[in-house]
């Protein structure tokens, strides 16, 4: 992951986080910018195979009919966290009620009671999904986080949240299927083989 360098407009009152965090996206387009734990982080434009293990992973979710009226399959969509007062994140992909659109709380971030499932690609920055979101996502009571560890070609399924973490955490290896839990709307198990091969980077 790549830090900005932050620059303060000439003014009487300094910034806040969240102005900082919106001047930084319009600085920097494509990248993704969040405030986990008061801290903004910068992560780089992710690669093409980034883009195809996303688009790997909707086509299970909309196959079990989960881009429905019932609930949503969106990328990029803002979460805000109670971990501090603007502390959000914009997780890969999620699985969000249907009428998430009436849980608007601010910055273009919704309510975590609405997230039913959210899902990570690791990038560079795999170590902030792999330990700073489980944290911030746990403390938020998202029921189910998922983390498509590239570097290690692995799956992680994470349930059950606490305040400090998640109480369940299973790692599912190529050759496994990656059951997910049917509370987020139906039976799902990803194919852990297909998911490290379109997120593999080519060399």
């Amino acid at each position: 992951m790549s830090a900005a360098a932050v620059e303060h407009p000439c003014d009487d009152e300094p910034e806040t986080l969240l102005e900082t965090a919106n001047r930084l996206m319009e600085q920097l387009p494509g990248h993704r910018v969040e405030i986990i734990g008061g801290v903004i982080t910068v992560a780089p434009s992710p690669d093409g195979p980034h883009a195809d293990a996303l688009t790997t992973l909707m086509v299970p979710f909309l196959s079990a009919g989960l881009h429905g009226e019932e609930s949503r399959v969106l990328q990029g969509i803002g979460l805000w966290l109670p971990s501090g007062p603007e502390d959000y994140v914009i997780p890969d992909l999620a699985i969000v009620d249907s009428d998430y659109n009436e849980r608007l709380i601010a910055n273009n971030c919704y309510d975590p009671a609405c997230f039913r499932l959210v899902l990570e690609v690791t990038s560079g920055n795999y170590q902030n999904d792999l330990r700073n979101k489980v944290v911030a996502y746990a403390q938020a009571k998202i029921p189910v986080y998922v983390i498509v560890d590239r570097k290690h070609g692995r799956v992680h399924v994470l349930t059950e949240p606490l305040p400090a973490g998640y109480d369940r955490h299973e790692v599912y290896a190529p050759g496994q299927e990656a059951p997910l839990p049917a509370s987020i709307g139906a039976d799902v198990a990803l194919d852990v083989a297909e998911l490290v091969r379109a997120g593999r980077p080519k060399r």
